[in-house]
């Protein structure tokens, strides 16, 4: 280990007491010498009890200096704990020492950048999180506000009022529901309820549930061959179906009018496929494509909510997807197209041939 090295080295005092050694020596012998007085064994012997001497006593107070100084300073920027420094020799190597301060500088560099970034995305969930909750709170007091000020007596004013706001609490309702699911899926208190279902399947559900919604928009629902046999996977059939109507839904709200949204079932690995859903709608700047699964990310930064939504949809697809230890990927290009994918764990019972 660095620390233990760095402990053990002497090579300061050594270097340093041969120095003080051999000038003493010197003048030593220049003294004796001008006075006729040189004797060589006198100048060995001075030379051996010097040595020895000057080592040990500059040994101790450059150890001391160190421990004092040095300790301190890991102590006050907190770059070490103070149970790693004993109180046992402390380096006298001062090119170790600077090595291993500038190690702990650029680790704390690293962990302040993280920090700063966290502190970023902070921010912006609670902006968004105060943004989301705001619209649909202020809708529902304004209509109740009117009501309370005399509309109430006009009984189709009062309805229409009335209607509106329970909108404005149904969304609140929908997203304090996504909230509660993103918090049990970011601390793994979601329970997934595997099984064996045919993806085909599941998928063709989904294509009939949004067939209207997509029938406004002009936009068809369509796999990428035909599918003669089924395709048996092993996950959570209500949360895949979740993830699936997220990634479809989307399509529709971002689609070209008079597009298409493909889906197909492809062989990954030996015990794997990959679900893409692909369409040829606006597609995605690639700036934004790293913070997408993001909570209440939008790429949309008008503010407009026109298309509803929570803004954690894609947070809770990644997280359902990794929950079940698989994989997700986005890839887009502006004017094209996106296309999302998932990997799924094939079933035991049946594979795709």
């Amino acid at each position: 280990m660095a620390a233990a090295k760095l402990r053990k080295s002497y090579r300061f005092a050594l270097r340093s007491s041969l120095m003080v050694t051999a000038v003493f020596i010197s003048l030593l012998a220049l003294f004796l010498y001008l006075f006729g007085k040189l004797d060589w064994t006198m100048i060995l012997i001075s030379a051996l009890l010097l040595f020895p001497i000057a080592f040990i006593v500059m040994q101790i107070r450059i150890e001391r200096f160190i421990y004092r100084r040095i300790k301190k300073i890991y102590d006050d920027v907190a770059m070490l704990e103070t149970s790693s420094i004993t109180t046992g020799p402390i380096t006298t190597d001062m090119k170790t020492l600077t090595e291993e301060i500038e190690k702990f500088a650029k680790d704390k560099r690293v962990e302040i950048d993280t920090l700063k970034i966290r502190e970023e995305y902070r921010k912006d969930f609670l902006g968004n999180v105060s943004h989301e909750l705001k619209t649909p709170l202020f809708t529902v007091q304004g209509y109740i506000e009117t009501l309370l000020d005399g509309a109430l007596e006009d009984k189709n004013v009062r309805r229409k009022y009335l209607q509106r706001a329970s909108k404005g609490v149904d969304r609140l309702i929908y997203i304090v529901k996504d909230l509660d699911m993103i918090t049990k899926l970011e601390v793994g208190d979601l329970n997934l309820k595997r099984e064996s279902f045919d993806i085909i399947e599941l998928i063709q559900n989904v294509f009939d549930l949004l067939e209207m919604k997509s029938a406004k928009k002009r936009i068809i629902l369509t796999f990428d061959m035909e599918y003669d046999k089924p395709v048996m996977v092993y996950a959570d059939k209500e949360k895949i179906e979740q993830v699936l109507t997220n990634f479809l839904v989307n399509s529709i709200k971002y689609g070209q009018s008079n597009g298409t949204t493909e889906v197909s079932v492809e062989n990954l690995i030996k015990n794997k496929v990959i679900v893409r859903v692909t369409d040829n709608g606006e597609g995605i700047p690639k700036q934004h494509i790293p913070r997408l699964f993001e909570r209440f990310y939008r790429v949309d930064k008008s503010g407009s909510r026109s298309e509803g939504g929570s803004g954690l949809g894609l947070a809770i697809v990644k997280h359902i997807v990794e929950a079940h230890g698989e994989k997700i990927y986005v890839e887009s290009e502006i004017g094209v197209g996106s296309e999302f994918s998932f990997t799924l764990e094939k079933s035991e019972s049946k594979k795709i041939d």
